[in-house]
């Protein structure tokens, strides 16, 4: 859990108070003492320095600094986080010996500069020259007789690192046929490559003349405040009062500690500061949340609700829907729309009509965000998710919800719509209504959702121009595709309503995606001829109440999607056709038989799509759909 400066100044505080009063008592020769990191380990002294105990005096300059492991291992640290063992410091020839167990310096050879480092290769004459290699990655097994022309480095599952003289062609090197170069290195030992193989480097600054020291009992060490680098013997232990150093070392701390202090006092104010900020936020959301008014929300709030986008439910095509938690009495659905999808229209629709709106069967928008191009919804959550799994068929006895239960989803779906053509300011037209898109409360209450595809209209508006047909296949009504049957209108809603009955019905879908020439399943002719025959459904219905419900529900949907807007119903009649009885119903005129035969009413008929109506082109123009959306 990270902390505050705030949280922590008292222990700082402490800590420096005890530094600086050790530091004043301690001296400089106690603080650069002979270390070593185990008992058997290489002695740590000038020019080197071990990480975390001797201060930076202690040490000739960067590079000479030495770390320890858990297992008490001496480790010296190159550039591009090379770790190499330090198993020997030959402080009388400036050498060091070391190891690599962990295959550091193979691994990252390509990397390794020592031109800023204090050490250097040994070269060890007929041994090991120094010269130009080429590195290799093969999958294949060298047998023992080739590692002599090719050594073998480092051999793991699946692949061996092999190294080859840069000077010998690669073409006359048919074992490397099946090998990838990886890479070349310049002026190298070869030898010390290999495992646990002993590694000498060497430092030539500063020339130590500390031969005398040891004789005479003393340390040897580095001169300060001096111009030119030089070495001196100090005395092991000194009996004097605290030098310049210790005082300026005091100085310094005590300094550091003031601008700490400052620092907490400052980040206290601004934690308080945030504090009552946040309060201020969450009151005034919470004031909105009560008064049904959607909610800006940043995009790190929206990572903080959804939990880093822990739980998905689902995607659609233009986002993903996460759950998300207000509080914990509050759940909600959070809808991250894609970046890449659109330009903006879905947002603009859904803020700008579902947030100006409440109705007990349409979706609640509690808040959004518009956070650079990131942009997201956020919705109530509504635990029986979207009503398509519920009709699959009435004859699964698994998921279906009873007619009654159906019969008052259709209500309240009717109702919802009936708000959105009538009851709003602006006539509101959904185009896109579906199963997928009507959600179910604790209670099965029916909400309609998704508002990506509406329109706005003013209500005495008989008919709303389009640049492209919208909405899903199976459910879009035909004057949306061709003007031929009329002006899109709010009876365009009417037919997807009437499909959403029918699929309720009989629960399948509208259309058949195993055919390729993409075949609709004449469902609706099929029923109309049952209903006027007066045959049954064939849906396992248990009663004759049950019966008249599913004859109902069926009739309201075929009067619904007659091919010609004119003759469909408003929502309005819609409502009173439902609440009425079903004898009161009649079928309306079968506007499907378009060859003058009617189906055998044992099964669907399969019908192509109707290829001679003239399509509207579709012209993306969604700049000046927004625009004219914000317009009206």
């Amino acid at each position: 859990m990270a902390c505050s400066i705030k949280d922590v100044v008292p222990s700082l505080f402490c800590f420096f108070y005890l530094l600086i009063s050790s530091t004043a008592s301690k001296d400089i020769n106690q603080e650069c003492r002979e270390l070593r990191c185990g008992r058997h380990g290489p002695s740590i002294r000038f020019p080197f320095k071990l990480k975390g105990i001797h201060p930076d005096h202690c040490a000739y300059r960067t590079g000479f600094d030495l770390s320890c492991t858990t297992e008490n291992e001496t480790v010296l640290e190159l550039p591009v986080s090379v770790k190499l063992f330090v198993s020997k410091i030959d402080y009388q020839s400036q050498m060091l010996h070391l190891y690599d167990p962990t295959r550091s310096l193979l691994k990252r050879l390509q990397f390794l500069n020592l031109s800023g480092s204090p050490f250097s290769f040994v070269f060890r004459h007929w041994y090991s020259p120094f010269q130009d290699y080429s590195f290799f990655n093969c999958s294949r097994t060298f047998h023992l007789w080739e590692s002599n022309q090719y050594p073998v480095f480092l051999s793991e599952a699946g692949h061996q690192i092999v190294a080859l003289d840069s000077s010998s062609p690669i073409d006359e090197s048919p074992s490397l046929f099946a090998c990838t170069k990886m890479y070349n290195v310049s002026s190298f030992p070869l030898h010390i490559l290999y495992k646990n193989h002993d590694i000498q480097f060497r430092w030539s600054s500063p020339k130590l003349e500390c031969g005398s020291c040891k004789e005479e009992g003393k340390m040897c060490g580095w001169k300060m405040n001096t111009s030119e680098p030089q070495t001196l013997c100090f005395p092991k232990h000194r009996d004097r009062g605290p030098s310049t150093g210790q005082v300026a070392t005091g100085v310094v701390l005590s300094s550091c500690l003031l601008a700490i202090v400052v620092l907490a006092l400052y980040e206290a104010y601004i934690s308080d500061k945030l504090d009552r900020e946040n309060q201020i936020r969450i009151k005034k959301f919470m004031e909105d949340y009560k008064a049904l008014k959607p909610t800006r929300f940043s995009y790190a709030d929206i990572k903080r609700i959804t939990n880093q986008f822990k739980e998905e439910l689902g995607q659609g095509s233009y986002g993903t829907v996460f759950k998300g938690k207000l509080s914990n009495e509050i759940l909600v659905a959070v809808k991250v729309l894609n970046e890449t999808k659109g330009n903006g229209e879905e947002f603009i629709n859904e803020v700008g009509t579902i947030g100006k709106i409440h109705h007990i069967n349409v979706v609640r928008l509690v808040g959004f965000c518009a956070d650079g191009f990131r942009r997201a919804l956020v919705y109530e959550f509504l635990p029986n998710g979207s009503l398509q799994k519920f009709i699959a068929s009435a004859d699964s006895k698994t998921l279906f919800l009873g007619w009654e239960k159906l019969q008052g989803i259709a209500l309240g779906v009717a109702k919802g719509l009936e708000y959105l053509h009538r009851g709003c300011d602006q006539r509101i037209l959904h185009f896109d209504i579906k199963p997928h898109n009507i959600l179910l409360d604790h209670n099965f209450n029916p909400k309609i959702c998704d508002f990506g595809l509406s329109k706005m209209c003013s209500k005495d508006q008989s008919a709303v121009s389009m640049t492209t047909a919208r909405g899903t296949i199976g459910y879009i009504a035909p004057e949306v595709f061709s003007r031929n049957f009329g002006n899109v209108s709010y009876k365009s809603d009417v037919y997807s309503f009437g499909m959403l009955l029918l699929e309720m019905v009989g629960g399948r879908k509208n259309i058949d995606g195993k055919d390729d020439n993409a075949v609709e399943a004449y469902y609706p002719d099929w029923i109309h001829n049952l209903l006027e025959d007066g045959e049954d459904l064939r849906i396992s219905i248990e009663g004759e109440e049950r019966s008249k419900i599913a004859k109902k529900l069926a009739t309201v949907g075929l009067w619904c999607i007659q091919w010609h807007p004119v003759d469909r119903p408003s929502m309005e009649v819609v409502l009173q056709m439902l609440d009425g009885k079903e004898d009161n119903l009649k079928i309306p005129p079968n506007s499907f038989d378009f060859t003058g035969t009617r189906p055998n009413a044992s099964m669907p008929e399969r019908r192509p799509r109707q290829q001679e109506l003239d399509v509207i082109s579709e012209v993306h123009e969604e700049i000046e759909e927004i625009n004219d959306l914000q317009g009206k």
